[in-house]
């Protein structure tokens, strides 16, 4: 009797253990989960949404909770980056809208050239390199006029040479319809005129004289055209000698640009 109590209490110490084994499956399934959200703070989201996949082949055919898109982005400092097919064709509808952009400004760029090209053919042919100069800047295409290819000294009234050389003028700007400012520019010497009590008053009638000029081709749209007076306050040489005053005394004509240049796009942040 004795003995049979014994095989029966040995019977009762070795209980069923079967549940240890999806316990442990469990766990590593947790395991698993605390690496990949681990590992998603330092990986970007194309290389996140592949290990997920993977997981999910290798888990459970690919069907679960891992093939839905994250509602949390993986960087704080990227905000707008989330796990989806969706993103790629973001990035790549992006990139095809900068693509048309790049190429709309190049395409103005050599709009540019070529008036520019056909200015400097002018004044070549016309003998007026001295006089005429032309400029292609991230404004524009500037061309600069020193008085005395316009006006004669201390006036404002375009001389009959002038007066041709802004009929050429508007004629390419025809094909270019874009808004152009006229500015005139003095030296630093005082005028005493009736007309004319302070270079403010020369400089500006004589930019609005040269554009009512250019502004007789009626092919040309008013509204795109403005004309405006600096004064002595914007050399671009020193007044201490003729030459510079020579330089300081000009009219400049800037045909902008419609399109500005993309900003450039910093470097990502750095990641540890």
């Amino acid at each position: 009797m004795a003995k049979h109590s014994k095989r029966h209490g040995n019977h009762e110490e070795h209980m069923d253990e079967s549940w240890l084994i999806p316990y442990a499956d469990l766990l590593t399934l947790l395991l698993a989960l605390f690496i990949v959200l681990f590992a998603s703070s330092k990986m970007d989201a194309k290389k996140f949404d592949q290990m997920v996949r993977s997981f999910d082949v290798a888990l459970n055919g690919g069907i679960g909770v891992f093939n839905q898109p994250s509602p949390v982005p993986l960087d704080p400092s990227l905000p707008q980056q989330t796990l989806h097919m969706g993103k790629e064709t973001d990035d790549k509808e992006k990139t095809e809208e900068e693509k048309k952009m790049e190429e709309a400004i190049r395409k103005e760029t050599e709009d540019l050239k070529k008036l520019q090209q056909r200015m400097e053919d002018y004044i070549k042919a016309n003998n007026l390199g001295d006089k005429l100069q032309t400029q292609l800047t991230d404004e524009g295409l500037l061309i600069t006029i020193l008085d005395n290819a316009l006006f004669d000294s201390g006036k404002a009234d375009l001389k009959p040479e002038a007066r041709k050389l802004a009929a050429e003028m508007a004629s390419m700007l025809v094909p270019h319809p874009k808004k152009v400012t006229v500015t005139g520019h003095t030296d630093n010497v005082p005028i005493h005129r009736a007309e004319f009590p302070s270079n403010w008053d020369l400089s500006v009638k004589r930019s609005v004289n040269f554009l009512k000029v250019l502004l007789e081709n009626s092919n040309l749209d008013p509204s795109k055209f403005s004309a405006t007076g600096m004064g002595e306050y914007h050399p671009v040489a020193s007044n201490a000698t003729p030459e510079g005053r020579a330089k300081n005394r000009r009219v400049e004509v800037a045909i902008l640009r419609d399109l500005a240049s993309p900003p450039k796009s910093s470097p990502p942040p750095a990641t540890e």
